[in-house]
């Protein structure tokens, strides 16, 4: 098994650590918080003062970071002079396509080999090892880390996206979706309740219905429980949906349904500041309405 290098124990981090080293793989872990050594000790992987160190050592490095910003102040010129020609970097956040490129083509100048595989799931996903993956890059060298990946991530939800860049934009169309959803879905709610149904009726009705989704079925429950989904920032929500505005503007396609999205959560951003809550753009909605959605 490959020496792997992970940084970024976070909420996903953590979980995808102890799950490689369950497997049986030697993890070296640094995390630019170091009250996480802790953390790492717990997970049984070897903690490294800084990411360069943990590069050196790696055959495969793992950065399972927030976004774009994390990766470029982890990935600089002296983790990619540690990493040796012949090794591999693989990028689990949620990134930029456009913020990625310079650093994908920085390392396979030096001859290592990139995969980007972001994550979809949470962190429950992430300590039972059932994450879904969205790798775009070369399928032969996806194929000799699958063994790797299939450590962290159900096999059967590890999708080869194509090249480089299609797995981070796939990543964040399934973002925009679920956001969109969201927010749909609670002024359908709130336009219902006041004009008096039973938002119970209304749930089920709508599940069973054309206008069915995975948020309504599976989500809404949550929602509807007061729970708006502490494990995501706001901030960096609103960040994801800014990189599929700015993309879509890019290759000059209509967004503007991915703007309003974008637009409602900056909006909630500016209401709540940069805290935890996947769902804050519906509490939004619902302070502005004047009805919380509760059966």
């Amino acid at each position: 098994m490959p020496a792997t290098g992970l940084i970024g124990l976070g909420r996903m981090g953590t979980p995808i650590c102890a799950n490689l080293v369950a497997a049986g793989f030697s993890v070296a872990v640094f995390d630019a918080d170091p009250g996480r050594e802790q953390a790492a000790s717990a997970c049984g992987a070897s903690w490294r003062s800084s990411a360069r160190e943990v590069a050196a050592d790696a055959e495969v490095l793992l950065t399972v970071l927030p976004g774009p910003a994390e990766v470029q102040d982890v990935m600089d010129a002296a983790v990619l002079e540690a990493l040796a020609p012949g090794s591999t970097w693989i990028d689990m956040s949620s990134n930029s396509p456009a913020a990625a490129a310079p650093i994908r083509e920085r390392a396979r100048a030096r001859g290592i080999g990139v995969l980007e595989a972001p994550i979809g799931g949470g962190p429950a996903d992430a300590a039972a090892g059932r994450l879904r993956l969205f790798v775009g890059g070369d399928r032969d060298l996806l194929d000799r880390h699958r063994a790797l990946l299939t450590a962290v991530a159900d096999p059967e939800l590890i999708t080869h996206t194509g090249g480089h860049g299609t797995g981070y934009t796939l990543k964040l169309l399934v973002n925009l979706l679920w956001f969109g959803q969201a927010v749909a879905t609670a002024e359908a709610l709130l336009l219902g309740s006041r004009a008096g149904i039973d938002l119970t009726v209304l749930r089920d009705t709508l599940a069973g219905s054309a206008a069915g989704s995975e948020f309504i079925r599976r989500d809404l429950p949550a929602l509807f429980a007061g729970d708006y989904l502490a494990s995501f920032g706001l901030d960096h929500i609103h960040d994801q949906l800014a990189m599929v505005t700015a993309l879509a503007r890019d290759l000059g396609t209509p967004h503007d349904l991915s703007e309003t999205v974008r637009l409602l959560h900056q909006q909630a951003l500016e209401r709540y500041g940069p805290v935890d809550g996947e769902l804050l753009a519906v509490a939004l909605l619902e302070e502005r309405a004047g009805v919380q959605l509760r059966p």
